[in-house]
Protein backbone atom coordinates (compact mmCIF):
# COMPACT_ATOMS: atom_id res chain seq x y z
CA UNK A 1 0.00 0.00 0.00
CA UNK A 2 1.22 3.89 -0.71
CA UNK A 3 1.12 6.32 1.85
CA UNK A 4 1.94 10.33 2.48
CA UNK A 5 4.06 11.55 5.15
CA UNK A 6 3.03 14.53 6.74
CA UNK A 7 5.89 16.66 8.76
CA UNK A 8 5.18 19.70 10.13
CA UNK A 9 8.33 21.32 11.39
CA UNK A 10 7.79 24.55 13.58
CA UNK A 11 10.28 26.72 15.60
CA UNK A 12 8.56 24.60 19.07
CA UNK A 13 7.67 21.01 17.66
CA UNK A 14 7.59 18.82 15.33
CA UNK A 15 4.18 16.80 13.78
CA UNK A 16 4.18 13.86 11.65
CA UNK A 17 1.23 12.73 10.41
CA UNK A 18 0.90 9.68 7.93
CA UNK A 19 -2.21 8.97 6.01
CA UNK A 20 -3.23 7.14 2.74
CA UNK A 21 -3.95 7.87 -0.65
CA UNK A 22 -7.33 8.75 0.02
CA UNK A 23 -6.08 11.06 3.18
CA UNK A 24 -7.35 8.85 6.06
CA UNK A 25 -5.20 9.29 9.00
CA UNK A 26 -3.25 5.89 9.63
CA UNK A 27 -1.40 7.13 12.33
CA UNK A 28 -0.01 10.64 13.77
CA UNK A 29 2.58 11.83 16.53
CA UNK A 30 4.74 14.45 17.75
CA UNK A 31 7.96 15.63 19.95
CA UNK A 32 5.35 16.29 22.45
CA UNK A 33 3.26 12.95 22.10
CA UNK A 34 6.52 11.61 22.83
CA UNK A 35 7.33 12.51 26.16
CA UNK A 36 9.62 16.10 25.32
CA UNK A 37 8.95 19.21 26.98
CA UNK A 38 9.77 22.56 27.05
CA UNK A 39 13.00 23.56 24.75
CA UNK A 40 14.12 19.76 24.30
CA UNK A 41 10.42 19.31 22.20
CA UNK A 42 12.25 21.72 19.44
CA UNK A 43 15.62 19.67 18.80
CA UNK A 44 16.05 17.13 16.13
CA UNK A 45 16.65 13.98 18.25
CA UNK A 46 12.55 14.98 19.38
CA UNK A 47 11.62 15.10 15.72
CA UNK A 48 13.35 11.33 15.35
CA UNK A 49 11.91 9.53 17.96
CA UNK A 50 8.46 10.79 16.79
CA UNK A 51 8.91 10.19 13.34
CA UNK A 52 10.50 6.41 13.91
CA UNK A 53 7.93 5.84 16.16
CA UNK A 54 4.98 6.90 13.58
CA UNK A 55 6.63 4.80 10.64
CA UNK A 56 6.95 1.83 12.71
CA UNK A 57 3.18 2.04 13.57
CA UNK A 58 2.31 2.59 9.63
CA UNK A 59 4.04 -0.86 8.55
CA UNK A 60 2.47 -2.58 11.06
CA UNK A 61 -0.41 -1.07 9.11
CA UNK A 62 0.94 -2.31 5.68
CA UNK A 63 2.07 0.63 4.32
CA UNK A 64 5.03 0.57 2.19
CA UNK A 65 5.77 3.06 -0.49
CA UNK A 66 5.41 6.69 1.12
CA UNK A 67 5.42 10.29 -0.94
CA UNK A 68 6.56 13.00 1.97
CA UNK A 69 5.47 16.63 2.51
CA UNK A 70 7.67 18.57 4.84
CA UNK A 71 6.19 22.03 5.61
CA UNK A 72 7.48 24.84 8.13
CA UNK A 73 11.02 26.17 9.12
CA UNK A 74 12.20 24.24 12.11
CA UNK A 75 15.37 21.83 13.07
CA UNK A 76 12.91 18.51 12.67
CA UNK A 77 13.33 18.86 8.84
CA UNK A 78 16.35 17.31 8.51
CA UNK A 79 16.29 14.54 10.81
CA UNK A 80 12.60 13.23 10.21
CA UNK A 81 13.84 12.66 6.59
CA UNK A 82 16.45 10.76 7.66
CA UNK A 83 14.48 8.93 10.03
CA UNK A 84 12.70 7.84 7.72
CA UNK A 85 15.20 6.84 5.18
CA UNK A 86 16.94 4.65 8.11
CA UNK A 87 13.81 3.18 8.97
CA UNK A 88 13.77 1.42 5.44
CA UNK A 89 10.88 2.87 3.55
CA UNK A 90 10.59 3.29 0.14
CA UNK A 91 10.57 7.16 -0.69
CA UNK A 92 9.00 7.92 -4.14
CA UNK A 93 8.91 11.61 -3.67
CA UNK A 94 9.95 14.35 -1.47
CA UNK A 95 8.02 17.64 -1.52
CA UNK A 96 8.53 20.70 -0.11
CA UNK A 97 5.12 22.65 0.64
CA UNK A 98 6.18 25.14 3.35
CA UNK A 99 3.93 28.85 2.73
CA UNK A 100 5.91 31.57 1.31
CA UNK A 101 4.59 34.81 2.21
Amino acid sequence: MNGVVHVYASFNNTIITISDNSGNVVCWSSAGKQGFKGSRKSTPYAAQVATTFAVNIAKEHGLQNFMVEVRGPGVGREASLRAIQAAGLNVTLIKDITYHP
